[in-house]
């Protein structure tokens, strides 16, 4: 037996009231998430910007009253300045091992066709993902002890460039692929060596790539606590991450002037870096060449 045509009538205009609430709510459902979202990431940015010029600061976002006697303090200490000037030299240091190894490497395993390469190069980043350097600690204290690194900033540098390098290598291989072999071609008319046509063409036309991964490798030394502190056992030697442990108490309670003047201090030459290498090179993910 059917519907009568008033029943049918009603039925859709029930549904088609429904949809505007529907719509409705999903609007509101997706505005509630980006806005806690926002104030996810954003809540700690404003605290590192505000905190450092708070009398009192605490752990809480507010609107400061305004000094900067907590710079003057930071900057009392040689601690904090040496430790800055250590960290540049191991960021330094690590990405000139990782960029100047993995552009060999990647341009090696790029032209060169050897039996199972895509596999090694996936074997290589899998295993640098899953063995950390936390699970690798005992047997890379050992080594570097074998080694006599001990306290000494080229064992950091070589732990943590040796722990970046695959990944590294995973991603320089794409820009080197994407880039022409008439070029190569071109400089061996001309009678350029290998090495020559790395540095004088390969290099200039992954600049993106290269850049990319320097601001990287960076990141991956300016944050890491566990291996310099570790590895080295002098406090005129500990990098910046090392030394902001030093800002508590023996009870354990946090000086959050210190802190957050040095954590401002600390983050600005990676953001500086980041915007100095986006500016000039940009950062492309998708090969070597420009299309």
């Amino acid at each position: 037996m059917s519907a009568s045509p008033v029943a049918e009538r009603s039925t859709a205009m029930s549904r088609f009231d429904a949809q505007p609430i529907r719509h409705f709510l999903g609007v509101i459902g997706r505005t509630v998430f980006v806005a806690f979202m926002l104030a996810f990431f954003t809540l700690p940015v404003l605290w590192l910007v505000f905190a450092p010029f708070d009398k009192t600061p605490g752990l809480g976002v507010s609107l400061p009253e305004f000094t900067i006697a907590n710079f003057r303090t930071l900057f009392k200490s040689s601690s904090a300045l040496s430790a800055l000037r250590n960290s540049l030299i191991l960021a330094g240091g690590t990405a000139a091992l990782v960029l100047v190894a993995g552009s060999l490497a990647s341009y090696a395993l790029s032209r060169v066709r050897i039996p199972g390469r895509d596999m090694l190069l996936y074997v290589l980043l899998l295993m640098s993902s899953i063995v950390t350097g936390t699970a690798a600690m005992v047997p890379t204290f050992q080594l570097v002890n074998e080694l006599h690194l001990i306290d000494k900033m080229l064992g950091v540098v070589l732990v943590i460039g040796a722990g970046t390098l695959p990944t590294v290598i995973f991603i320089l291989k794409d820009f080197m692929d994407n880039i022409p072999k008439s070029y190569e071609e071109s400089a061996r008319l001309f009678g350029a060596r290998p090495l020559r046509i790395l540095w004088d063409v390969v290099v200039p036309t992954a600049r993106s790539g290269l850049a990319a991964i320097a601001v990287w490798a960076v990141v991956q030394v300016w944050g890491n606590f566990l291996v310099p502190y570790i590895l080295l056992r002098s406090p005129d030697k500990s990098p910046a991450a090392v030394v902001m442990y030093t800002f508590y108490t023996e009870g354990g309670q946090p000086n959050l002037r210190l802190i957050a003047a040095f954590a401002l201090v600390y983050s600005l030459p990676v953001v500086l870096v980041y915007f100095f290498v986006s500016r000039r090179y940009g950062f492309r993910f998708y090969g070597g060449i420009k299309r």
